[in-house]
């Protein structure tokens, strides 16, 4: 393993430990043991399912014409997915 790459591992675990401690000073966890409701798990999950499959879109290049019969089933299970996760954990 090379210095640079002990370097990024080091700095992402530190900002790791800084948000997690961030999260415990402010006492975020107050905030969020009220749990969602299926419509924010709804809303949060569809920007969540939008956002991931514009960067697999863009990422695709020249094949999106011919994905597109299988972006949009993927797209609503995907969507899915997430509500239900979304909504079961929150």
């Amino acid at each position: 393993m090379t210095p640079f790459r002990k370097g990024l591992l080091a700095a992402m675990a530190a900002a790791i430990l800084l948000i997690v401690g961030a999260m415990a000073v402010t006492s975020l966890g107050d905030y969020l043991n009220e749990g969602l409701g299926l419509r924010t798990a709804a809303m949060l999950s569809f920007g969540l399912t939008v956002a991931v499959l514009v960067v697999l879109l863009i990422a695709a290049g020249d094949g999106l014409i011919g994905e597109i019969q299988f972006v949009l089933p993927a797209f609503f299970l995907f969507f899915c997915f997430n509500f239900l996760l979304i909504a079961w954990v929150f």
